[in-house]
């Protein structure tokens, strides 16, 4: 697959998938209660809910809404792009099982993932989330094709204030009511027609059932045999007998306590208002505002209005309540999930007239004697509230969506200008890195004289595995004692790692005892040798004449060449290093022709850095293997001096490899002591990865 199509695919992949978390998240964080009764669904399924207390059940509601919406969030930003796609793959491979359980076993109507504001079936669930988990797959595979819409030092902004909005979004729709109503209930709603069935269509059967208790005894009645009051009332439940349409309202009734009597048809033919106080467990209701619900009550009572409380609670609990309260309006039977589905508030007030949905109020939010002042005929509360839901929508844009729009439009913008203001000095770059880029990357190791042909064979063998295993983004040699190159050469893959010599011969052959030549090297099977290297110039007079001829024979046995050049200290302090670097290379190398220079590695090693405690920085060591460069450019021409890979060989670590590696004349590095440890030694050749 071509480059563009397959980006084209994961980015149509991601916004997709980001599209779906943000809106189920932000359902589920306008209504965290209804999301709680979903959790506790699952709970009861599972047998569970009786061991897991409510506050638990809210916590997780609303994590759930954040970790969902920040997701969504972090995949419509690309913000970290590798963790959020692989949190995303985790959570399809359970969720994806858990809902084929869901469609296969039943045992609750629908899984919730977009609340009430979109129901899916819970097949519809399984197949939407097969989907999912198939973009997750190919997100998770390839993360960096997702293209940022944001720079990664303003990604934490978003990922702050997304977290701020939806946790405020939770907090508000839980002290008040959800700023967004999609139950069948809403402001507004007809509730007589929300239980219409078209005509024609098949009528499902519904029946209510009550629980009542006297002398202990407990039993289970209808509407139609309904006891007096001598019984004492324990529970009810509405179970649906027979299929056919369900209209949308279907599980509304109101039956008073005290007598049995069903008025829902009578408080929804009211053509003035009526209020209903809906607690669905009283024993569970807040009750920090008590004096205002008699007020309330009072208020009604004085005006004409109807007042009822709706409740699932038993009879104990009423009384409990008329004692702690001073109740005297009067008691009803509804429900326990149709109130709750009425309002997300316990106790919440619901203002009616005519069956409609005149306005909702939570126990936070009661209406108090500054705004009952007249009868609701002739006041703001006793109409429908003006923030529709569009304002509503308005609202959202305008303090969440249209910043982060803002934000995202002032990032892009700054890295234009950036570009532009900087696009002279990025072109020229651009050419040296280009330059860079073909010239050969090259991490050397020099063991020196260290490690015994155990030792020795045993570092070799874990370093061939390990770079086998995970491929380098560079040229990797390792220079070793003349003792093991003959072995270690017969278990490196020369693929993935060369081998080198430290040192041979200014002799071809002959009465030379101690001596390696450059033909005995390459017949252990090495590639490369190094010569010139400060250490044997200090301590074995190694001079120019002599590293010529080394050079040659390396050259005419078909070696490559790491050659050596670097100042002293005092060189240094004397700022001579430029003509320092230039003799030296006059003196040994810059006798080749072109085509033979090509073969040709060049080290550059302060020797003042080399186990003194001291480090050249980044800018120094930028600054003379640019001068290097410059210097075989005057020699052998531009295209040569581009081609020429030059290492520096002072000090260089883990830690200050990927600085060194970035500027755009150091193409590696020549390693000493760093080199003798498997694990060290590939911290520097990862430094071309970062």
């Amino acid at each position: 697959m071509k480059a563009g199509a397959r980006i084209a695919i994961t980015n149509a992949c991601r916004l997709l998938t980001a599209a779906t978390f943000v809106l189920s998240g932000f359902v589920k964080a306008v209504d965290p209660l209804g999301t709680q009764y979903k959790i506790n669904d699952y709970l009861e399924a599972w047998h569970l809910a009786q061991y897991v207390p409510d506050i638990l059940t809210l916590a997780a509601s609303v994590a759930m809404s954040a970790v969902e919406f920040g997701i969504g969030i972090c995949l419509l930003f690309a913000i970290h792009r590798r963790a959020t796609s692989r949190l995303l793959l985790l959570i399809m491979a359970v969720f994806t099982p858990l809902t084929l359980w869901l469609a296969i076993a039943d045992p609750i109507s629908d899984c919730g993932c977009f609340g009430d504001a979109i129901k899916l079936s819970n097949w519809e669930t399984f197949w939407k989330n097969v989907v999912l988990l198939a973009f997750a797959v190919v997100l998770a595979r390839r993360p960096a094709d997702m293209i940022r819409f944001i720079s990664r030092t303003n990604q934490w902004i978003v990922l702050n204030y997304s977290a701020l909005f939806i946790l405020a979004v939770s907090g508000y729709s839980l002290y008040y009511l959800p700023q967004f109503d999609f139950r069948p209930y809403h402001v507004g709603a007809d509730i007589r027609k929300g239980m219409e069935i078209p005509p024609g269509a098949p009528q499902p059967q519904f029946e209510t059932t009550f629980i009542l208790e006297k002398d202990g005894q407990r039993k289970e009645f209808t509407l139609d045999n309904y006891p007096d009051s001598t019984w004492t009332f324990i529970d009810s439940k509405t179970v649906q007998t027979a299929e056919g349409y369900v209209p949308p309202i279907h599980d509304f009734s109101i039956t008073r306590r005290d007598n049995g009597e069903d008025i829902t048809e009578q408080v929804l033919a009211d053509s003035s208002y009526t209020m209903l106080l809906v607690a669905p467990y009283l024993e569970l209701a807040d009750d920090s505002h008590l004096d205002l619900i008699n007020q309330i009550y009072e208020y009604a009572t004085d005006n004409g209005y109807p007042f009822y409380c709706l409740t699932a609670s038993t009879d104990r609990a009423i009384e409990r309540w008329r004692d702690m309260t001073g109740a005297e309006y009067p008691f009803c039977s509804t429900d326990a999930t149709t109130l709750q589905t009425v309002i997300r508030s316990n106790p919440g007030l619901v203002l009616i007239k005519s069956g409609r949905v005149i306005r909702k109020w939570s126990h936070n939010r009661l209406p108090d004697e500054y705004q009952l002042t007249d009868r609701l005929e002739s006041i703001e509360l006793g109409r429908q509230p003006d923030d529709t839901t569009a304002s509503r929508v308005l609202s959202i844009i305008t303090w969440f969506v249209l910043p982060l729009l803002l934000l995202t439009l002032a990032d892009r913008l700054w890295a234009w200008s950036k570009f532009v203001r900087n696009k002279e000095r990025q072109t020229k770059i651009y050419k040296l890195l280009k330059r860079k880029k073909m010239r050969k990357k090259i991490v050397a190791g020099n063991w020196k004289m260290n490690m015994n042909l155990q030792d020795g064979i045993a570092l070799a063998k874990e370093l061939n595995e390990t770079l086998t295993a995970e491929k380098p983004n560079c040229g990797v040699i390792i220079c070793t004692p003349f003792i093991h190159l003959a072995s270690i050469a017969q278990l490196l893959d020369q693929d993935v790692i060369g081998l080198g010599a430290e040192n041979c011969a200014d002799k071809e052959k002959g009465a030379y005892t101690g001596e390696v030549s450059a033909e005995m090297v390459k017949s252990t099977g090495a590639q490369y040798v190094i010569l010139g290297h400060s250490e044997r110039r200090g301590y074995y007079g190694e001079t120019p004449e002599i590293l010529k001829e080394k050079v040659l024979l390396a050259l005419k046995n078909g070696l490559k060449v790491i050659f050596c050049i670097g100042e002293s200290l005092e060189e240094r302090e004397a700022n001579k290093q430029n003509e320092v670097v230039k003799a030296e290379l006059e003196g040994s190398v810059f006798n080749l022709s072109a085509e033979e220079f090509k073969n040709i590695i060049i080290a550059y090693e302060p020797i003042w850095a080399i186990g003194t405690g001291k480090t050249a920085t980044a800018e120094q060591a930028e600054e003379i293997h640019a001068y290097i460069r410059s210097v075989v450019a005057e020699h052998y021409g531009e295209a040569v001096a581009d081609d020429t890979t030059i290492l520096y060989g002072g000090s260089c670590k883990a830690s200050n490899a990927p600085e060194l590696f970035a500027k755009p004349d150091i193409d590696g590095g020549l390693i000493g002591g760093a080199s003798l440890k498997a694990a060290d030694f590939k911290g520097i050749i990862d430094a071309w990865k970062k």
